[in-house]
């Protein structure tokens, strides 16, 4: 077989296996976003720990067995229209399109759904591919699910301390000892501080800096909370 025929036969047997590849990739949250819809996942850092032979803690909760404080907190800290858009905040995303090309710094935009699609189905580390992936996950995610079980699977997957502790229940063991139930506001604030780095920011034993963070959470779900009344069943949380 002369050479140049040996070297299309191996660029197309390479494709192919791409093409597979890709489809594989495609078709693993296409298939397994539905089925979230009645069975509990786990993340892909959850996983990651498994493999590894590291500890993971994570004790799964129902949205309704959680402070309605603490879903206020998170919603108006991490992601202020989640119950109005459809798993993507467009504005925002422009608003970091042009602070990139304008050589400003950028906050991510990432929704609650966006990092719900990444600890599901992607990685942590930080890069533009991750990102362009996560927005149509987002918006399938969206799309299947309703709002209350995006906020209750985000609960129970997100790292929230510093030693394997995923999902609320295991992060307020961690840090005060109790249930995530009739929390405090200022409790139910202090946890939301942890979600940006579990690692370093300790609700349990609280910085001067991160009980200031938890201040301004605390005051703006009180004033908004209501904007999070899309995971309540009845339209209303008890703040």
């Amino acid at each position: 077989m002369p050479r140049r025929t040996r070297n299309r036969h191996w660029l197309v047997r390479m494709l192919g296996w791409l093409a597979a590849l890709l489809a594989l990739l495609v078709a693993i949250p296409l298939v397994l976003v539905p089925v979230y819809l009645v069975v509990d996942p786990i993340s892909v850092p959850m996983l990651e720990r498994h493999v590894t032979g590291r500890p993971v803690v994570r004790e799964w909760r129902d949205i309704d067995a959680l402070s309605d404080r603490l879903k206020a907190s998170v919603v108006m800290s991490e992601d202020g229209q989640f119950c109005r858009h459809w798993g993507i905040d467009v504005s925002a995303l422009q608003g970091e399109v042009e602070d990139l090309f304008a050589g400003r710094p950028v906050r991510g935009a990432s929704t609650i759904t966006m990092q719900l699609a990444r600890n599901l189905f992607l990685w942590n580390d930080r890069s533009y591919v991750r990102k362009a992936l996560e927005i149509p996950l987002a918006v399938y995610i969206d799309l299947v699910m309703p709002k209350r079980r995006i906020l209750e699977i985000y609960l129970n997957i997100a790292e929230w301390g510093p030693n394997g502790q995923f999902g609320v229940a295991a992060g307020a063991e961690a840090a005060f000892g109790i249930e995530p139930q009739n929390l405090s506001w200022e409790r139910a604030a202090l946890l939301t501080t942890a979600l940006p780095n579990p690692r370093v920011r300790l609700p349990g034993d609280p910085t001067s800096g991160l009980r200031e963070v938890a201040g301004v959470i605390e005051q703006r779900a009180r004033r908004y909370g209501q904007r999070a009344s899309c995971v309540a069943p009845d339209g209303v949380l008890a703040l």
